[in-house]
């Protein structure tokens, strides 16, 4: 566990990248889902957008929700998204303080 800790504390750019293209990613996937929801079209499954969270892009997904106002009543959304989110900053101040 020490060595993952280390190397990810070396690697924190890289981290921190990931998570900004999965964030643009994520607030992406939550307009074209509002715009298809609205034109009737084939939908993102929710799956797949907590999915995008989950991997890193939680602040794209929960800016996404709140710019497109969607998503805004599902409780798994509700409560998922700032947990990834919160989980997420934590991790990356964790390991800014570990280098």
């Amino acid at each position: 566990m020490a060595d993952l800790l280390r190397w990810a504390a070396g690697n924190i750019v890289w981290m921190a990248t990931w998570g900004v293209m999965a964030s643009i990613v994520g607030f992406v996937a939550m307009g074209m889902d509002k715009h298809k929801a609205r034109a009737g079209g084939w939908r993102t499954p929710e799956r797949t957008l907590l999915l995008c969270a989950a991997l890193g892009g939680a602040a794209g997904v929960w800016a996404g929700m709140r710019v497109f106002h969607h998503k805004t009543r599902h409780k798994r959304f509700l409560i998922l998204v700032p947990l990834f989110l919160l989980m997420q900053l934590l991790l990356l101040a964790v390991l800014s303080f570990a280098s």
